[in-house]
C-alpha cells in the first residue's frame, strides 16, 4: 500500500495573468482516498487541480505536502511523488503505446542512470491494470477515445507515485468507457492505496465513485466531505442552477440527482 502523506492549500488564492479564479481555497486532501472536485463550468475546478499539481503559480498562499511548501521540492522528487494527467494531452506523433507509457519512468531517469530492470516492470505493470498490454506495439494514432485515455493513465501509472491528479478523465468518451475508466482508478486506489484527485463533470459519478467531494461555486469552496452529506438537492441548486430531487442510487446506495427541469415541474403547470 502506498504511504500516508499530508497535502493541503494554505489560503490559495490563483489565476490567470490579472484574472483571480480561486479565493482563498483551504482544503487537505484525504490520502489514500478517492478525491473528486466538483462545481459548474468555469467555477475553478482545473485552476484548483493545476494549482494543486504546480502547474500553475498561487498568487497568494501555498500547496504544503508533507508539511513543506511544494515550490520548495525539486521537480523529479515531486514527480515521484505527484503525478497528473490534464485534460487533453498532446499526443507525440508516430508513438507507440509502451513507448508514451515509459515517458512515465521520466522523473525516475538521470544522466547517470539508464533504463533497469523495475522500469520495464513498472511500464509493464501500468499497462497490465489499464488492460492495454495487447496494445504495446500499435500506434496512439490508431486508437479509440477509450483506448487512448486508457494509455495516459497508464504512463501516469508508470510513474510510480503515490498521488494521482486527474483532469475529467472521462471527457468524450461514451458512458461505458466513463464506467470502464472509474472502475479501474478504484481499482487502482483499493489494491495499492494510490490517492486520486480528479475533476469529474458528471455529479452522479462523483457521488458514486468518491469517497471525499469537493464543491466550488464561482472560485469559492462551498462545501466538502462525503458523498451522502455534500450532494443535496440544495447545493446542486446553488452549484449548478438546477432544481432537483436527491434520491438513493438503487445499486451504489450513494447520493442520485434526478433533475427536474421546467417540463416535469408540476408546480410550474407547464
Amino acid at each position: 500500500m502506498k504511504p500516508i502523506h499530508t497535502f493541503q492549500t494554505n489560503s490559495v488564492t490563483t489565476g490567470y495573468d490579472q484574472t483571480t479564479i480561486l479565493h482563498e481555497i483551504n482544503v487537505a486532501i484525504p490520502s489514500n482516498k478517492i478525491n473528486v472536485i466538483i462545481g459548474a463550468n468555469a467555477c475553478g475546478k482545473s485552476t484548483l487541480l493545476k494549482t494543486m499539481a504546480r502547474l500553475l503559480k498561487p498568487q497568494s498562499g501555498q500547496i504544503v505536502l508533507d508539511g513543506k511548501s511544494i515550490d520548495k521540492i525539486p521537480s523529479k522528487q515531486l514527480a515521484r511523488t505527484l503525478g497528473i494527467l490534464p485534460q487533453s494531452p498532446i499526443v507525440p506523433e508516430g508513438i507507440s503505446v509502451s513507448d508514451l507509457v515509459g515517458r512515465g519512468r521520466f522523473p525516475h531517469q538521470s544522466i547517470f542512470k539508464s533504463w533497469q530492470k523495475e522500469d520495464y516492470e513498472a511500464v509493464a505493470r501500468a499497462m497490465e491494470i489499464m488492460n492495454i498490454t495487447e496494445l504495446a506495439d500499435r500506434n496512439i494514432d490508431e486508437l479509440s477515445g477509450g483506448q487512448r485515455q486508457r494509455v495516459w493513465i497508464a504512463m501516469a501509472l508508470a510513474q510510480e507515485t503515490d498521488i494521482l491528479f486527474l483532469d475529467e478523465p472521462t471527457t468524450f468518451l461514451d458512458i461505458a468507457y466513463q464506467v470502464e475508466i472509474l472502475d479501474m482508478l478504484t481499482d487502482l486506489n483499493k489494491k495499492y492505496g494510490t490517492t486520486i484527485v480528479m475533476v469529474l463533470h458528471d455529479i452522479n459519478l462523483s457521488a458514486r465513485y468518491a469517497d471525499h467531494i469537493f464543491a466550488l461555486e464561482k472560485g469559492k469552496l462551498i462545501a466538502e466531505g462525503n458523498p451522502t452529506d455534500v450532494i443535496t438537492s440544495e447545493l446542486v441548486q446553488q452549484v449548478f442552477g438546477l432544481h432537483s430531487t436527491v434520491i438513493k442510487d438503487p445499486i451504489s446506495q450513494s447520493p442520485l440527482v434526478i433533475p427536474i427541469g421546467r417540463y416535469h415541474n408540476k408546480e410550474t403547470n407547464i
